[in-house]
């Protein structure tokens, strides 16, 4: 009887064993510090895939900075580094340009048009075309409404305010519109505006969301706020996954990681929203005085972006390919969401040339 005894807990010592060697580790870092609210999208997902892949694997997160520095954090993922890495596409537009447009645009989409558009018509499976060519499986996981604006100690009302200005921007087509506005762009990491500003290194910046940009004291270096931010009309975040990483787990894990970022792209939006409310009222209430492009100097920019999108998109089939993809989902969406109308979700902008981008999606 001892004798049983002995066996069925040796059974059980080795099972446990067993399941314990067969749970996945992965290490996973960010773009972003934890001075940043940004994060918060990040540690979201990290807790809801701990949570529903619990057993088979186990993220364990790192804050921005402490692995390796954010614009490294690609590298490390492409090259195995490590497993997991969370970001804002726009990035590495540098290696392809057709990560810009996964990021954000120019007056184009709203947050509600890239999760249309990444979970019915398309989008998904671009983003895994693109961060493939690196070796790299993606999950969009995160998306916020139009950016702040740029904050500025000088009131900027109309684009002849923009004459001359020095501003802190980030995105290969925002930079090229920022230009053709008379401004230029200063390219800058987000933990180094607030010194930037402070020390009149540059004249103005934007970076995130209202809540975002609080975090980042902005109110304490600046006097004014422009608005609405029309360089980036929405932003997506997500994670980078090293593809043997990925391949390396259980189906029923994959799909699991694959349901942990649809339900924190959801969550990010609310999220977002409702801190952005509230950082706008923390803005107003620290005196920062808000002003608003009127109607028709954004018609004057929505017709300035179409043109740097068309020329930027051209310069490659990747670029022009996503594009091509936004557009399509916006003429489809256009039909249902005008006959809706006022009971909609958002606009439907008057974009660049769809026959243009798809001759230069084909080349």
């Amino acid at each position: 009887m001892k004798l049983k005894n002995i066996i069925a807990t040796a059974a059980v010592t080795v099972g446990l064993s067993s399941a314990a060697m067969a749970q996945e580790s992965w290490t996973m870092t960010t773009t972003w510090p934890t001075s940043l609210e940004l994060i918060e999208i990040d540690k979201h997902f990290v807790d809801l895939a701990n949570k529903l892949t619990a057993g088979d694997l186990s993220i364990e997160f790192f804050e921005g900075g402490s692995l390796v520095p954010a614009g490294e954090v690609f590298g490390a993922v492409e090259s195995g580094t490590i497993q997991a890495g969370a970001d804002w596409p726009g990035y590495w537009a540098g290696r392809n340009s057709a990560f810009s447009p996964l990021a954000t645009t120019a007056s184009l989409f709203n947050a509600v048009d890239y999760v249309n558009w990444i979970q019915q018509w398309g989008g998904a499976e671009l983003y895994n075309e693109i961060y493939g060519k690196f070796g790299m499986v993606y999950l969009p996981y995160g998306v916020t409404n139009n950016e702040s604006g740029f904050r500025t100690n000088k009131k900027v009302e109309t684009l002849d305010d923009l004459q001359g200005m020095r501003l802190r921007l980030s995105g290969l087509e925002q930079g090229r519109l920022l230009e053709k506005l008379g401004g230029s762009q200063v390219s800058m990491a987000g933990g180094e505006i607030y010194q930037s500003l402070e020390r009149g290194v540059i004249d103005g910046a934007e970076f995130s969301t209202p809540n975002v940009d609080f975090s980042g004291g902005f109110q304490q270096v600046t006097k004014f706020w422009a608005t609405p931010g029309w360089h980036q009309s929405a932003s997506i975040f997500g994670v980078m996954i090293n593809k043997a990483s990925w391949d390396a787990l259980k189906p029923e894990t994959r799909e699991a990681l694959q349901i942990a970022a649809d339900a924190n792209l959801l969550w990010s939006l609310g999220y977002t929203e409702k801190r952005a409310t509230e950082a706008y009222q923390q803005f107003k209430d620290a005196g920062i005085e808000i002003t608003r492009y009127d109607d028709e100097t954004l018609a004057k920019i929505q017709e300035m972006a179409n043109g740097v999108i068309e020329t930027t998109a051209c310069e490659n089939p990747d670029s022009a390919k996503v594009y091509l993809s936004m557009m399509e989902y916006l003429g489809d969406y256009s039909k249902w969401r005008e006959a809706s109308a006022p009971f909609n979700l958002g606009r439907t902008p008057n974009g660049p040339d769809v026959e243009k981008l798809r001759e230069c999606a084909a080349k």
